[in-house]
């Protein structure tokens, strides 16, 4: 991975976010019935999703699968701010999506 000079923010629709590495499954069901629980159908408030550019274009998510889960199971097609912070030097589209292991 290289790092951008500056992290670039942009609107995404989390469903196509790609799952890292570690989180191949998806989201954690526990973590994202509380986070469902104490948020809903709420973005207001809610963090950028860190991700990392990949070769393709596509972005892998670094920090966020379980807010990127909720937001794409509860509210279909609603974009979300997600902050640039890397450049991989693969492909993201290797990876699942979060649509691909929405539960």
């Amino acid at each position: 991975m290289s790092s951008l000079n500056a992290p670039e923010l942009i609107e995404v629709d989390p469903a196509e976010l790609h799952l890292p590495p570690s989180r191949l499954e998806g989201a954690d069901p526990a973590k994202l019935q509380r986070q469902i629980a104490s948020y809903g159908l709420s973005i207001v408030g809610m963090l950028p999703i860190w991700v990392s550019r990949g070769t393709d274009g596509r972005y892998m998510i670094n920090n966020g699968v379980t807010r990127a889960t909720r937001v794409a199971k509860l509210l279909p097609g609603t974009n979300v701010m997600v902050e640039v912070i890397d450049l991989l030097t693969i492909p993201a589209s290797r990876f699942p999506t979060v649509k691909d292991k929405l539960p």
